[in-house]
């Protein structure tokens, strides 16, 4: 695909006249529910999709696609200016073992705009925060407010008590209840967002390698069933970036690793999307519970 912007076939969107709306895109269907829901309120969406990361049934729709790279932000910020976006949206995974690649500067070669903001906020503290902090202040320094990114999907987002059919058991809520303020803990050090838990014992702790490759290591250390997930973000997380995921990919995953229960805190973890992961975690007998 071309650097040039594009647009989607007029059979797949209908032209909208309020203020657009900007959604950057990464990995994943977090951004595709999003382009619906900021379409479903009836504005127009202007998104640039971060080279090699958006899927492909993402420029359909859109009333605007621009590719940029992951570091290019002076090319996201033009692009905005152009179409008068004053909103943004920032969703997406992007690889954070990328920001350990040590050719990273040759796959992805920053802007001046974004060197500049490397060089003087981020040469010392690479941390999500502290990048997602420079990123919104340099949008925000060009007439682009970086906005929550839950703001036009609040039905996906994880609700209180269970969400589908399947009760936890007696030793799963125990489970929750011994591993939540340890995970809270952990979310507040910046570790990670979720933990694994059984018997009141915690196997494993998510890190960098991401909540899927944790579920991995979990099933391959418990070999008991029906082992929790809990996850969620800190009361003080920045809810305009890497808010917290699961998606159907997430339920075969645990249930593939033997568990047999997750919790998710409520409000604080999107389900991509919501009524399809419940089901599918009623079909493979996962209780999905809310935690307050």
């Amino acid at each position: 695909m071309s650097d040039q912007s594009q647009r989607a076939p007029e059979s797949q969107y209908t032209p909208r006249m309020t203020q657009p709306v900007g959604l950057i895109a990464g990995q994943g269907q977090l951004p595709v529910i999003v382009a619906r829901g900021i379409r479903a309120a009836g504005a127009r969406v202007c998104c640039v999709g971060l080279r090699d990361q958006y899927v492909n049934e993402l420029p359909g729709l859109c009333d605007e696609f621009h590719l940029a790279g992951i570091a290019q932000l002076g090319r996201w910020i033009r692009t905005f200016r152009r179409a008068d976006v004053r909103e943004a949206v920032m969703v997406g995974r992007v690889a954070k073992a990328r920001m350990h690649d040590p050719l990273r500067l040759f796959r992805q070669i920053p802007d001046w705009r974004a060197a500049v903001i490397w060089y003087r906020r981020l040469r010392h503290d690479r941390r999500t925060p502290a990048l997602l902090a420079a990123v919104a202040d340099e949008l925000q320094r060009n007439g682009v407010t970086l906005i929550d990114s839950t703001k036009y999907i609040p039905d996906h987002l994880a609700g209180e008590g269970v969400m589908g059919r399947v009760e936890p058991r007696r030793e799963q809520a125990a489970d929750v209840a011994f591993g939540w303020p340890l995970l809270v803990e952990t979310v507040r050090l910046h570790v990670g967002q979720a933990m694994a838990v059984r018997d009141r014992d915690v196997i494993a702790v998510e890190a960098i390698e991401g909540t899927d490759r944790m579920i991995d290591r979990a099933g391959g250390l418990c070999r008991a069933k029906g082992w929790t997930l809990l996850k969620t973000s800190g009361p003080d997380h920045d809810m305009r970036a890497d808010v917290p995921t699961i998606g159907v990919g997430t339920i075969e995953r645990l249930a593939a690793a033997g568990a047999g229960c997750i919790a998710l805190g409520t409000g604080r973890v999107i389900l991509i999307d919501r009524p399809e992961v419940i089901a599918a975690a009623d079909r493979v007998g996962i209780a999905v519970v809310g935690v307050p």
